[in-house]
């Protein structure tokens, strides 16, 4: 009984972790039900070198919180130098639902493409830097691996802003940063997310 137990129970967070394209919300956003923890999957930009390593666009999320003025405060980890450093950053809620603007190596604007709440969030991020435009996405999710038809979709959702498969990272494994993941942060647990110091 109890093998049947957990079986079932496995089956269960399989299917709970499946992607279900009639829970996806793409406008009127509430945007406190994204508040909680995030892990970074996947990033597409037009301009690649901004989301490689050592890109000044490439983010790992870790948290994401809805303030009560409408704002949104990003919980993130990047590396410089080689060395893994946390940044916390709010963006400031415009007059769009589900849009926020930063200055952040330029003047950013920073949408929701669409959620299911649940599982993943997409972010499109629109940067103006020196007179350069750059496009840049973000598929986030609870979970720190989401099984392939996220990445299709997140696909589709690139073609809509005319990125490819090839202007697409994958942050899940060889993409986080060399951080220790043995340090753990006061009351965080041995999720393999990593620890800054």
């Amino acid at each position: 009984r109890m093998a049947l137990l957990l079986l079932s129970l496995g089956l269960s967070i399989i299917a709970a972790q499946e992607f279900n394209p009639r829970a996806v919300v793409q406008r009127n956003y509430n945007m406190a039900r994204i508040s909680g923890v995030w892990y970074s999957i996947f990033m597409a930009s037009d301009d690649l070198n901004r989301i490689k390593e050592n890109g000044d666009l490439r983010v790992f999320v870790r948290n994401i919180e809805h303030l009560k003025n409408g704002s949104l405060k990003f919980d993130f980890e990047f590396m410089v130098q080689g060395e893994c450093v946390a940044v916390v950053v709010v963006c400031e809620k415009t007059e769009k639902n589900g849009e926020y603007s930063i200055n952040y190596e330029g003047e950013n604007t920073v949408a929701v493409s669409e959620t299911d709440y649940r599982l993943f969030i997409t972010f499109h991020l629109q940067n103006f830097r020196n007179g350069t435009e750059t496009h840049a996405l973000a598929l986030y999710a609870r979970v720190p691996q989401l099984e392939p038809a996220f990445l299709s979709r997140f696909e589709e959702t690139c073609k809509k802003y005319g990125l490819g498969p090839q202007n697409i990272v994958d942050l899940t494994n060889e993409g986080r940063p060399r951080c220790s993941q043995t340090e753990q942060e006061p009351g965080q647990g041995g999720d393999g997310r990593c620890s800054c110091p």
